[in-house]
């Protein structure tokens, strides 16, 4: 069953690249404070690149103008896949940071794991956005369609800030 406003975040451990490689994060040490986490099914994809990244990277300032501290991206992707795709996006630039659910847990926790084998998306994360203040989820939106971009991509979470 997903999880919904009003509930806690789970605990877990993510991976970040780092200079000297893969390092672990500790998600508790993100659920401080006013953060703005977006997932989505894979680095690299179409809308992912083209929509859902650069979305928060345009109200990057906004959402910290509102009080959130940090706006996190969360993907079933290896952290290497995750590391280049926070370069080659410049989202890191942007104030964003990058975390890899490698093994799928976060997201399976979350209630939130699809499959679509013929796009070749297996144990993948559904797109959607949320704002948790001190580890609870305050505002939740997801799309029905991993395809599309609506109500998860940063202007429509903003709103919500």
């Amino acid at each position: 069953m997903a999880l919904s406003e009003g509930d806690r975040l789970p605990d877990g451990k993510l991976l970040k690249m780092t200079e000297n490689g893969p390092a672990e994060v500790d998600l508790g040490d993100y659920q401080s404070g006013r953060v703005a986490i977006f997932a989505l099914p894979g680095a690299f994809t179409g809308t992912c690149s083209t929509q859902h990244v650069p979305s928060f990277m345009r109200t990057a300032d906004q959402f910290r103008a509102k009080g959130v501290d940090r706006i996190v991206c969360i993907s079933v992707n290896d952290p290497f896949v995750m590391g280049a795709w926070e370069k080659d996006t410049g989202a890191g630039e942007a104030g964003l940071t990058f975390l890899s659910d490698a093994d799928g847990s976060f997201t399976n926790a979350m209630g939130m794991s699809f499959d679509a084998p013929p796009i070749g998306l297996i144990g993948r994360s559904k797109r959607y956005a949320m704002l948790v203040e001190d580890g609870v989820i305050k505002t939740l939106q997801a799309e029905e369609n991993p395809g599309e971009c609506a109500i998860s991509g940063g202007e429509a979470l903003l709103e919500k800030a």
